[in-house]
């Protein structure tokens, strides 16, 4: 079985050369080579590596380094700036660059939460120029998602995590699953998919985090296999659990089929992204 996780970030050392944005406490890097190996250790074959926000802000030189040195097994999304009138131009930039496969945009508070914003309008439209989907990090914005998948039908728009807030450490949130019932409206739009990454950060319970099935199905029963897209979200998961635990619980569980776990955790990721890994 293809598998391909959704999300994984890789980072060097804090160093003048590529200095930090913010600090994280804990790993102080994890290389390309370092993610390789743990994909590697638990059989998963690619995954889509995203130039973490929180050290390099808009800057993915250091995944271009690391998609150089593993060209067949990560495929590259970086974050861009709506804010920046030359974001589509940097789109166009971006798409040009070898292994590329889409954008990110981090709804934060300097982000408009207008949903006629032209600026985050400007990125989806771009992005649906080169047919690159846009990765969307808008937990407690997910009405704002959905309008703007209206608003660009062309444009494949991926929800991050759930479309949930997900802990940096324990403990996971008193009630995970608050916002559930406005994660299912987005379903209704055919060109949003989701990413099932980070979901064991939100259980109450050791590995095999049994308690997170109910909610994940009914994700799973909203958007169809063929939306949804497994990842674990490494590194920021690295306080909470290991890699392979946050692999695993979906390889054992018994609540779907062969067919269903095999576009659940690669077969989706590759056709939306239209990517596939190779070990050669």
């Amino acid at each position: 079985m293809l598998t391909i996780d959704s999300q994984v970030h890789a980072y060097e050392l804090d160093h003048p050369g590529r200095p930090w944005a913010s600090i994280l406490h804990d790993p102080k890097q994890v290389t390309g080579d370092d993610m390789v190996a743990a994909m590697d250790a638990v059989g998963v074959d690619g995954a889509l590596l995203v130039s973490p926000f929180a050290m390099y802000r808009y800057d993915a030189s250091y995944a271009i380094e690391v998609h150089r040195a593993h060209p067949g097994r990560f495929a590259l999304i970086k974050p861009v700036d709506p804010t920046d009138p030359a974001v589509a131009e940097t789109i166009a930039d971006w798409a040009a660059v070898n292994g590329t496969v889409g954008v990110r945009i981090m709804m934060r508070d300097d982000v408009s939460a207008d949903p006629a914003d032209p600026g985050i309008n400007r990125v989806l439209a771009a992005a649906a120029r080169h047919a690159m989907p846009v990765n969307l990090m808008c937990w407690g914005r997910l009405e704002q998602a959905g309008a703007l998948a209206a608003r660009n039908p062309n444009t494949m728009v991926v929800i991050d995590h759930l479309g949930l807030p997900q802990p940096f450490e324990p403990p996971a949130p008193a009630d995970p699953f608050a916002d559930l019932p406005k994660v299912l409206t987005l379903a209704s739009h055919d060109n949003i998919a989701i990413k099932i990454s980070g979901a064991c950060t939100l259980s109450h319970e050791p590995f095999p985090y049994n308690d997170l099935w109910d909610s994940l199905g009914r994700i799973f029963d909203a958007f169809g296999f063929n939306r949804c897209l497994w990842g674990t979200d490494w590194t920021r998961a690295v306080s909470l659990l290991t890699y392979e635990q946050g692999v695993e619980p979906f390889r054992i569980t018994n609540r779907f089929s062969d067919s269903d776990r095999a576009a659940l955790m690669g077969g989706s990721v590759s056709r939306i992204y239209n990517w596939s890994p190779s070990k050669t």
